[in-house]
């Protein structure tokens, strides 16, 4: 019997990506409208999906603003912190990047979000989010330095976040005191990237789940150690099921025995009822991309000019150019070429690929029973431990997802029964 996947719902606007946000159903108009984002948590609640999930980054092309909403958007846990208090019982993940905030804050505003919540809160941990430039008061360290101030901003928040434990409070108004102070411990931290005294500003109860977003080797490492769950960009099954078979070894080999790290892809979602239409909503969505406009993002992606592609015959590894200088995703870039090696795709091929006008994500582009099938085929292969919803395209890609896609996978038996989910933070943790 294999266990039930674990679902999220990204709350980014996916399905305004593109050229999407034009169409008159879009409702790009609430964009910035917390009402928007507080209602599609409770239809996925309702419809038993485990978590909400806000990534974020920290910076914005001025240019993109001219063709639609780019990376513009509200700051998550902000966001995440009036969802919690529209819902009930689903999980809400933010996103936290180690290389910009200070572990204080960090610490800080999970505790804050947990509080909000009431235990239903988890932390996305990012290591960069594209924003080096708006935080010039320290150097951005390339991949591995990042993870290295990583794993000391992690042992410091973990340690800030025990450093006033809710069982301090005594709350006594006969004797007057309100805590006990010697249960309440600064942690001293001093660190080559951190120097934290301690104790955090409010009593927090529990351990918060952590997600990782990283899947280049370094970044599997410290998920294999630390994540509870990964949120991958996994373009084919092929590539899922190494991830997870990778994360498992490394888990085992870190000492975590049946504590590896779940595998929760980002699952692209362009559905209508008819496949041919989903095909044509598909097709709306990138329909501003010219082959000039997609080879200037496979050279984005890349770090290396493109232009000497040929045209002629299938591409290899050998014919994408070494990268000129830092990428913006290393993770990105690897999976693009792993491609290249497993499929030799024609250069027409390769820039219609999901990774160069779209994302690295696994995509569906069909019928509701399209993607059922697609994802009980990929439970089947033990590739997946859920999946985070993308819906793309049009909102009607999200109502199929939840009033279609998940109903025929609950009576499948491959999701729990709503009437009997366990809470979010036994989901993902196991504990």
């Amino acid at each position: 019997m294999k266990r039930p996947l674990i679902t999220g719902l990204s709350l980014a606007a996916t399905w305004l990506s593109g050229s999407a946000w034009r169409r008159a159903d879009s409702g790009v108009e609430r964009l910035f409208d917390v009402a928007l984002y507080e209602d599609l948590a409770r239809r996925a609640e309702q419809a038993g999906m485990d978590f909400v999930f806000r990534p974020d980054t920290l910076w914005l092309d001025p240019q993109t603003q001219a063709t639609g909403p780019g990376t513009s958007a509200l700051d998550p846990s902000l966001l995440l912190a009036c969802v919690a208090r529209a819902t009930q019982r689903i999980g809400v993940v933010t996103t936290l990047s180690t290389s910009f905030q200070e572990p204080m804050h960090i610490a800080r505003t999970l505790a804050s979000l947990q509080a909000l919540s009431q235990g239903r809160a988890a932390w996305n941990l990012v290591t960069g989010l594209d924003g080096q430039d708006n935080f010039g008061h320290r150097p951005f360290a390339a991949a591995d330095g990042r993870y290295q101030q990583a794993e000391e901003c992690l042992r410091v928040v973990q340690a800030l976040l025990g450093s006033y434990p809710a069982s301090a409070l005594r709350l006594d108004r006969a004797s007057g005191r309100y805590a006990q102070a010697e249960a309440i411990r600064p942690i001293h931290h001093q660190g080559p990237c951190f120097q934290v005294h301690g104790p955090l500003t409010l009593p927090t109860a529990g351990r918060l789940p952590l997600f990782q977003a990283g899947a280049s080797d370094t970044g599997r490492g410290f998920a294999a150690r630390h994540a509870d769950a990964v949120f991958a960009a996994t373009p084919t099954l092929e590539t899922a099921s190494e991830l997870r078979c990778a994360l498992r070894q490394r888990a085992l080999a870190a000492g975590r025995q049946g504590q590896a790290p779940q595998v929760l892809p980002g699952l692209s979602l362009y559905l209508a009822p008819q496949r041919h239409d989903a095909e044509a909503l598909h097709a709306q969505a990138h329909r501003h991309l010219d082959t000039g406009q997609r080879l200037a993002r496979l050279a984005g992606i890349l770090g290396a000019p493109v232009a000497g592609l040929p045209a002629d015959r299938p591409l290899t590894p050998d014919d994408l150019p070494a990268p000129a200088g830092p990428v913006r995703s290393r993770t990105h870039a690897e999976l693009l070429r792993r491609r290249v090696e497993r499929e030799r795709p024609t250069l027409a091929a390769l820039l219609a690929l999901p990774e160069v006008v779209a994302s690295a994500h696994w995509q569906v582009v069909g019928t509701p029973d399209d993607a059922v099938q697609q994802i009980l085929a990929w439970q089947a292969a033990e590739a997946i431990d859920g999946f985070i919803a993308l819906p793309g395209g049009s909102p009607v890609s999200l109502d199929l997802l939840l009033d279609q896609v998940l109903p025929a996978l609950r009576a499948a038996g491959a999701l729990h029964p709503v009437a009997s989910l366990p809470t979010f933070a036994h989901r993902v943790t196991g504990a």
